[in-house]
């Protein structure tokens, strides 16, 4: 069987999207399997994570599979000088995929090109954040029953913001209008406004964020400004907190519209959002191990008519 990675949504067709999504869809109706019974699940997480790591560890273990890996680089033999290529090398001798994170951009893609088991890519610096992409596909698919169509606001750290930009990638299949909501110095990268002007993705920038503003949004998608992504900390403190979303202006929204966030959050959404109907950002988190399995099945070379029940 052909080697299969994940490691950039931008490859992937509408089809085979939407294919993901109907595999996570029987993964939620029974997420428990041994389907990987006898497999290796090695997670390299050589920058830290909370949710994304026990997402896929959990998904590993509710499928059957065994877990080995590190979470913190600093235990490992890159300490004493050894490279990213004799790391994936050596790993890949003892597992059957490697889920691996990695502070540097491009450093999944390259992981793909020597290993000679499937890589996943769970976030590479700035870059992608392609898996965080496909549990939020999969949020925006069940809370709005489709993905077509739809006003999508991107709130917050824009620039440093992977799972924005992985989500730009893969909503070009159908036919949104995002809203990029930030301070100048977060906006959202030419390259990205770029990406969308060539696709014909309908956008528009904004750096208020009112209860007008984002009325007409069927999802609100607010993200944490990155403390470990800036050099100067004095940019940080004047930014962290320029847009905070609090209750009370959520009253002109849509009954459908829907908030969501990677998390961890800080500041940028106020705890009494929580018990508001349109919050779905705990329930995101859940649909990360329903997305993961997904993955993992389609790397391994599983199909859908493998796990329909």
């Amino acid at each position: 069987m052909e080697k299969r990675n994940f490691v950039t949504i931008a490859d992937l067709s509408r089809e085979k999207i939407l294919y993901m999504l109907k595999m996570a869809e029987e993964f939620e109706k029974r997420p428990n399997r041994d389907l990987l019974k006898n497999k290796i699940v090695a997670t390299l997480f050589f920058e830290p994570s909370t949710r994304t790591r026990l997402s896929f560890e959990t998904a590993a273990n509710r499928l059957g599979a065994k877990v080995i890996g590190f979470a913190d680089p600093k235990v490992t033999s890159g300490t004493k000088g050894e490279t990213l290529k004799d790391t994936i090398l050596m790993v890949s001798n003892y597992a059957d995929v490697i889920v691996m994170r990695h502070h540097i951009e491009g450093a999944a893609q390259y992981a793909s090109e020597i290993s000679p088991v499937p890589i996943v890519n769970a976030g590479d610096g700035a870059h992608q954040h392609p898996s965080q992409c496909m549990l939020d596909l999969y949020s925006i698919y069940k809370t709005q029953g489709t993905l077509e169509n739809l006003n999508i606001y991107l709130v917050g750290d824009l620039k440093y913001g992977r799972t924005v930009h992985s989500l730009i990638m893969a909503m070009r299949h159908f036919n949104p209008t995002f809203h990029f909501i930030a301070p100048k110095e977060l906006a959202m990268p030419n390259e990205y406004k770029q990406y969308c002007k060539a696709h014909g993705i309908k956008f528009q920038e904004h750096t208020a964020f009112n209860d007008k503003i984002i009325a007409d949004a069927d999802i609100i998608y607010m993200t944490r400004v990155q403390k470990e992504r800036f050099s100067d900390l004095m940019e940080y403190e004047r930014v962290k907190d320029v847009y905070i979303l609090n209750r009370d202006m959520l009253h002109l929204a849509k009954d459908n519209m829907r908030i969501l966030h990677p998390l961890p959050r800080v500041n940028e959404i106020a705890q009494d959002v929580d018990d508001d109907p349109h919050a779905y950002y705990i329930q995101q988190a859940k649909n990360g191990l329903f997305a993961r399995e997904a993955i993992f099945a389609d790397v391994l070379g599983f199909s859908y008519d493998d796990i329909k029940e």
